[in-house]
């Protein structure tokens, strides 16, 4: 019996091998439009890509950060400075993106502008740090994707959201692991809208990555800034001691030590664009893969005291 599910496990893997190997064709006529391309994941997204010989359209935040990814690529990439959050800039980006790419459609987007903070205790948060972060990260993407699907329909393309293993797993408080479900749950309901249309969804979800977002001493920076402005009364409530606990917490990366290698998840991105049959959702990095997916299937109580060990109790807690 064990020899015939080994048998049947050792076939699945190998028609799974077969599948994801093989590669579309003709890569250097096809256009992909990637979002945050600043820094962090897109920016090396953007070069990856180009190296490969796609035709890369990179949406950078400032024209500065524009400027310093053209001096590092070929002459077949191109930027558009965009901020997701607005709507006349999105439009504008689409129309730079139509005269592109033409009658061949957009054959890639790429949703990866995000930010991260503020985060903090739900309780210390303004309902505007919530809309900060929602803005950018789940209704910025949506936008983005409305605005460019028939271009992406036309090629019968692909499009890739990057979530994050917050996505599956709420770590912190704040808008940041909200808007990653959000995130999730749009992705799978468009990926089957657009299935009769030859469209494929994929979600990416990374563990911790060292990037300008996940910078430990910005992050407390911002975390300090909220206690400040906090009402008396949560600060009563939580206490110095709560505060200096969750500080400690963080800047340990509460769980896992922050991966440095972004092209573990550049390459799954690269993966759902250039495979025949990419995978509905990446996990990339080994904390993603050993530790937040098992995590987000174990019983609640026992994933609960792992999230909040170590943590004081705050000042008036029963």
């Amino acid at each position: 019996m064990w020899l015939y599910l080994a048998a049947l496990v050792g076939l699945y893997y190998l028609v799974r091998w077969y599948r994801e190997r093989r590669v579309v064709s003709h890569l250097r006529d096809k256009y992909v439009f990637i979002t945050g391309c600043g820094s962090g994941f897109g920016n090396l997204l953007a070069r990856q890509l180009d190296m490969r010989g796609f035709r890369v359209l990179a949406a950078c935040r400032t024209e500065n950060a524009a400027e310093e990814l053209r001096a590092q690529v070929s002459d077949r990439l191109e930027t558009v400075t965009l901020d997701v959050t607005k709507t006349d800039g999105i439009t504008a980006a689409t129309q730079w993106v139509k005269e592109r790419v033409g009658d061949r459609g957009l054959w890639g987007l790429v949703n990866n502008a995000g930010i991260s903070s503020p985060l903090a205790p739900n309780e210390w948060l303004t309902k505007q740090d919530f809309l900060t972060i929602l803005d950018v990260n789940l209704l910025g993407l949506i936008e983005v994707t409305l605005s460019l699907l028939p271009l992406v329909r036309k090629a019968r393309g692909r499009v890739v959201n990057v979530s994050s293993m917050a996505g599956r797993l709420s770590l912190v408080g704040g808008g940041y692991c909200i808007s990653k479900y959000g995130v999730e749950a749009f992705s799978d309901s468009l990926r089957r809208e657009l299935a009769p249309f030859g469209v494929k969804v994929a979600i990416i979800e990374p563990g911790s990555f060292k990037t300008n977002m996940t910078n430990t001493e910005r992050v407390l920076l911002h975390i300090q800034e909220v206690w400040d402005r906090a009402r008396p009364e949560i600060k009563e409530t939580y206490g110095e001691k709560f505060l200096a606990s969750y500080f400690k917490a963080l800047s340990k990366n509460r769980l896992p030590i922050c991966n440095e290698n972004l092209s573990l998840v550049t390459d799954c991105m690269e993966h759902a664009l250039t495979a025949c049959n990419p995978r509905t959702r990446y996990s990339a990095g080994w904390d993603a893969k050993l530790l937040y997916l098992p995590m987000s299937y174990m019983p609640t109580f026992l994933v609960d005291a792992i999230l909040t060990w170590g943590l004081e109790r705050p000042a008036k807690a029963l």
